[in-house]
């Protein structure tokens, strides 16, 4: 029998990409824009933070349901996700929750 993917899982995942995709938009994208008048830079980049970020968000939701965090653990993962380098951090405690999750 097939386990169901793992919420926690999917959470790093889309945590990643988003994180990687905010890095770009603020240390790549936003210098072309405003050093080398560049805007198709950030109409890209941005556009696909945006759909990361919602993505995230999703996980984050269903990843809530599904292991019953509480809603100050929720808060701080959204939070994460809205500063630099913030998924970054939160994923090395969501990776023990992975590992502990996945063990049940």
């Amino acid at each position: 029998m097939m386990k169901s993917p793992n919420p926690i899982g999917r959470l790093r995942l889309a945590g990643k990409l988003e994180g990687i995709s905010f890095i770009l938009l603020l240390f790549v994208a936003m210098p072309l824009k405003y050093l080398a008048g560049q805007p198709m830079a950030v109409r890209v980049i941005g556009m696909a933070h945006g759909i990361l970020f919602l993505a995230y968000c999703f996980c984050l939701l269903q990843a809530k349901f599904t292991t019953n965090w509480p809603l100050k653990r929720v808060a701080g993962l959204f939070v994460a996700a809205l500063l630099p380098f913030g998924p970054f951090i939160a994923d090395r405690r969501l990776k023990r929750e992975e590992w502990d999750w996945a063990g049940q």
